[in-house]
């Protein structure tokens, strides 16, 4: 494609060359360029990649896109812009024929329950044989196949990569995980949603956006995207402050809830360990439904499955047939071991709110203690330690006793994330151990368990890895717990 073709419809200054050449690929990596290709120079948090332009000359870069001003040899092509994330990803829609036009694209924002929600969305689709990709924090998601991702939503340029691989597969509908980062940082920038779907707000990266008012007005950008519908949670007080916000814009307004009134509800509502029951309402009718994941959280993510169903007209019996063929969400109020005495549930519960849910949802079914295994991930200042200290609080209030560990302490000092935690659950009187090494911790946790104890692990889920320092550490907990329970002969 001709680099003038690339960059039609982006504002631009054209400091040195022209735009009359063919372009082979596009490349924000230096150490991803190639021959003929287009690298964009992004100002990242610890990364410049002006610094890197030499190197990306030297790979092949025939044109730079930059903020700055460079000064580097007169045969590339050199292009200035105000912003260069936003031109990555004008420039990766441009390259990849806009994708998303001739797809069906969902997007899911919002702090707890789009991992969950796309995976009920995904079961009605499948149910009733539609195809249908997903992009999110597990990972890709096409024709059956899983790619991990490095970000819950990948960057502008490998997302529309994805998109046209999609569309090349003759997958007709795409639902994703919108992060509040990747709407701040444009990487869905110039992607065509038809429906925007809106889970809840609680505290969580507010090293990045500051304050509640600023994250909400980040994830708030998915809403004004979207071009048909635009489904909110009317029982989220972000939800109630979301529907002001929307309710004049050209897509269609559908709520849901329980509390509220709203378009989409439950009633009947019978909860049990193994899952929920309830009388699924749309507006064109009602049906009892089965949700095999328990919680009233994923009462919630259900009604927002159905409502995104609805809305793409599904049936009431195609949506109850979906999301009754969905058995478990991996590290989703998971229960990764059972006997006739205990229990052990990992959960990715990494917030005060998701923490608190999933430990009152275990309350209602537990006879005997909750062992809460835990950590934290928080940035480093007040804000981190708020977080930790919610969440200390939110282990010693609905749990009988936390181990408290490791999650992923990055470049952090572990130790002094733990301690933060203690603070809280003694201010709480909780009862608690602190057990620095993760693995350890989860040993001791199960050690402890007796007759009608269950084990939660919580804040890692899904995730198969453990990163402290700059190293990345293999670290699946359903198979750690499985071989301590070998190692106990409890397991053969």
């Amino acid at each position: 494609m001709l680099l003038s073709e690339i960059m039609k419809g982006l504002q631009f200054n054209l400091k040195n060359g022209d735009l009359d050449k063919e372009i082979k690929s596009i490349a924000y990596d230096s150490r991803e360029v190639t021959q003929n290709g287009v690298f964009v120079a992004i100002q990242g948090f610890t990364v410049d990649g002006h610094h890197f332009i030499d190197k990306a000359v030297e790979l092949g870069a025939s044109a730079v896109i930059v903020e700055k001003d460079v000064s580097i040899d007169d045969s590339v092509t050199v292009i200035q812009v105000n912003d260069s994330r936003n031109a990555l990803a004008h420039i990766s829609a441009n390259y990849y024929n806009h994708p998303t036009e001739d797809m069906n694209l969902i997007g899911i924002t919002g702090t707890n329950g789009k991992t969950s929600t796309t995976y009920f969305i995904k079961s009605i689709y499948d149910q009733a044989q539609k195809s249908i990709g997903l992009i999110g924090t597990i990972g890709t998601v096409m024709n059956g196949q899983i790619i991990q991702n490095k970000n819950t939503t990948p960057e502008s340029l490998n997302l529309q990569q994805t998109f046209e691989r999609m569309v090349k597969h003759d997958v007709q509908n795409c639902m994703m995980e919108v992060s509040s980062h990747a709407l701040c940082l444009d990487r869905v920038a110039y992607s065509r949603f038809n429906t925007a779907v809106f889970t809840n707000l609680t505290p969580d990266h507010l090293e990045l956006h500051n304050s509640m008012e600023d994250y909400f007005n980040a994830k708030a950008k998915l809403f004004e995207m979207a071009q048909d519908f635009n489904i909110v949670n009317a029982d989220d007080t972000y939800g109630q402050k979301l529907i002001k916000r929307v309710e004049n814009l050209n897509p269609t307004l559908i709520t849901y809830g329980i509390d509220e009134k709203a378009d989409v509800y439950a009633t009947n509502i019978e909860y049990s360990s193994e899952g929920t029951e309830y009388t699924l309402h749309l507006p064109n009718g009602k049906i009892r439904i089965q949700v095999n994941v328990p919680g009233i959280i994923n009462v919630y993510n259900s009604l927002a499955a159905a409502a995104c169903a609805y809305v793409n007209d599904f049936s009431l019996t195609d949506i109850k047939r979906g999301i009754e063929a969905l058995q478990n969400i991996k590290g989703r109020f998971e229960v990764i071991y059972k006997d006739r005495d205990n229990k052990v549930v990992v959960d990715f519960a990494h917030t005060e709110d998701a923490l608190k849910k999933a430990l009152t949802t275990l309350r209602n079914f537990t006879k005997g203690r909750i062992i809460l295994v835990f950590g934290v991930y928080a940035p480093p200042g007040d804000v981190g330690r708020e977080k930790r200290h919610a969440m200390g609080k939110v282990a010693a209030q609905y749990a009988d006793y936390a181990v408290v560990t490791s999650d992923n302490p990055k470049d952090q000092d572990p130790n002094l994330i733990l301690e933060e935690i203690v603070e809280a659950v003694e201010e709480e009187n909780g009862t608690y151990k602190m057990v620095l090494d993760r693995k350890q911790a989860i040993e001791y946790a199960l050690s402890i368990s007796g007759k009608d104890d269950v084990v939660l692990l919580a804040g890692k889920g899904h995730e198969t890895s453990q990163v402290i320092g700059d190293k990345e550490i293999p670290f699946n907990e359903k198979e750690i717990v499985k071989e301590i329970l070998k190692e106990k002969g409890i397991l053969i």
